[in-house]
């Protein structure tokens, strides 16, 4: 009879198995969106920098300049909604909603590109620049997926996240001496090595991974366990009409009169929020006397996700309404979607994230490739798998090798496609799906080993040539140096550092020679490479 670490143990690698691709992508494109603003700037060359620093001066000439670019290129619209960069970002959007005939259903939500936004830089003016998701693309991915319903897409990464945590409470019994051996890393030990690093990589950031994990849990917790909501309101929507300043909704009046300046009502919004700004400004009905303006505070001053939005009449800029003060169990949950988020960081705690992300991603990655190094082992005959044990080999070269391709390619994408292209956002997001399906083809045609050096050296210097490019290009290091844009050369260098790390990873595993296990000395050849996986 197996004892409970037994039952356990076999809970924890079936588990990690079961979604650990899945799991891997999650991890991966989480990390990637702790430098969301980073990666979005980066990706968005032409917004230039007038400072790292924003003053509520800086802040009043952007508002003011989408307003007017707004003014010019959508006057007849719905709705207005401005999004203000934080400390680390640049240039501000501005998106519009075209208005419908009452007769016609409601248009569904799009993201923004180049019919229906537009950006304007530091100085507050208009600026041409390319259409992409840049880092807001990642941070979706890593619980909206993509090519399928949200909700689907939603519903699944929550089941995979429970998995997960299952993965993490389990692994903490099973490995009884864990922390001890995260002192331990015997390399060139085959299996052995692959268990020391999923070990040590899981015991590093454990804290971490248990928090990230139950914190995106509770991100969406209203999906998942609606119950609490609705023992106390009718449906989700009387819910979140609670949580909102209570202000009704005013009827289009189709009368025009010019908007009350946004200056005074920035201010008082400051005032309110104790001298932290706006991150966010909807303007519903501009340019009508039924004008409402909504604006939401920046989340990047506090741990809390809550904007304590504020809503003015936009004809006299007198505030209607305030956030309701909330309780113990709202403070709560905002406060785990902000720590689960990360926005609140200074750059030391970001780097903290995101490198416990890393690790995150190695124990996913090594934790799958262990369970076929481990089975290997034991199968009959290991120069000639079933099956089940080949596909699993191919699928763990194609998510740990080839999803890092894939999100290089985007970034390729992102400089390579024409600037002014119709749907280029759309062709980015393309370009790396597609990039993923040939590393997935590639790691079913060719043996495993190989499949492994040839992907990760390609990732690596994919990496390591692309800061090159832009610099040959006129928009490198050197020049983001004069330009006084600290954020997009670190970007680089940390691309070039990611793409030498990965290149050391593709020679590691090419000079790696497999000891033959002695149950099969009488097929020397045959073992060695099964082993090697050739």
């Amino acid at each position: 009879m197996k004892s409970f670490r037994q039952t356990q143990s076999a809970l924890h690698t079936w588990t990690g198995l079961l979604v650990g691709w899945v799991l891997f992508l999650i991890f991966i494109a989480g990390t990637v969106s702790f430098w969301r603003e980073e990666t979005s700037r980066w990706m968005r060359p032409e917004l230039s920098v007038t400072s790292e620093m924003r003053t509520p001066d800086d802040e009043r000439r952007m508002v003011e300049g989408a307003l007017a670019a707004l003014a010019i290129r959508a006057p007849d619209a719905t709705a207005w909604s401005i999004s203000l960069p934080g400390p680390r970002g640049v240039g501000v959007q501005g998106v519009w909603t075209e208005r419908s005939p009452p007769e016609e259903p409601r248009r569904p939500f799009r993201w923004p590109d180049a019919t229906n936004s537009l950006w304007v830089d530091g100085d507050g003016q208009p600026v041409a620049v390319r259409e992409t998701r840049g880092g807001d693309f990642w941070y979706r991915l890593h619980f909206d997926l993509h090519y399928m319903p949200v909700i689907w897409a939603r519903w699944f990464v929550g089941f995979c996240s429970m998995v997960m945590l299952i993965a993490i409470v389990t692994g903490i019994i099973t490995h009884k001496k864990i922390f001890r051996e995260f002192f331990t890393f015997r390399p060139g030990k085959a299996q052995r090595s692959w268990l020391d690093g999923h070990n040590a990589t899981a015991v590093l950031a454990l804290p971490f991974h248990l928090m990230i994990t139950y914190t995106g849990l509770v991100t969406l917790m209203s999906l998942y366990m609606p119950w609490g909501l609705l023992a106390n309101f009718d449906d989700r929507a009387a819910a979140f009409a609670a949580t909102q300043p209570n202000v009704p909704p005013a009827q289009y009046a189709a009368t025009p009169v010019p908007m009350a300046p946004m200056g005074a009502m920035l201010d008082q919004a400051r005032q309110t929020w104790g001298g932290v700004g706006p991150g966010s400004i909807r303007i519903s009905n501009p340019g009508d006397a039924s004008a409402r303006v909504t604006m939401g505070r920046d989340l990047s001053h506090t741990i809390l996700d809550d904007g304590e939005p504020l809503v003015f009449d936009g004809v006299t800029g007198v505030l209607l309404g305030k956030a309701p003060v909330t309780g113990a169990g709202t403070a709560t949950r905002d406060a785990m979607v902000g720590i689960h988020a990360g926005r609140f960081s200074p750059i030391s705690v970001r780097w903290l994230y995101f490198l416990s992300g890393l690790a995150g991603t190695v124990m996913v990655g090594t934790g799958l490739v262990m369970w076929t190094a481990k089975r290997r082992e034991k199968l009959p005959n290991p120069a000639r798998p079933h099956i089940g044990f080949r596909l699993v080999e191919r699928l763990n070269v194609s998510a740990v090798a080839g999803l890092p391709l894939s999100m290089v390619t985007m970034l390729w994408a992102n400089r390579l496609l024409p600037v002014g292209m119709e749907g280029r956002w759309h062709g980015e997001v393309n370009i790396m799906f597609i990039a993923w399906g040939l590393a997935l083809a590639y790691a079913f045609l060719r043996p495993p080993k190989r499949g492994w050096v040839h992907l990760f050296g390609l990732t690596g210097a994919a990496l390591v040539i692309l800061p090159i490019f832009d610099q040959f290009s006129g928009q490198g290091m050197w020049q983001h140096l004069n330009h006084g844009d600290a954020t997009r050369f670190w970007t680089d260098i940390t691309f070039m550092a990611l793409g030498l790390s990965l290149a050391a990873i593709a020679v590691k595993v090419h000079r790696h020679k497999p000891r033959i296990a002695p149950a099969s000395v009488r097929a020397p050849k045959e073992a060695a490479m099964a082993v090697a996986g050739e």
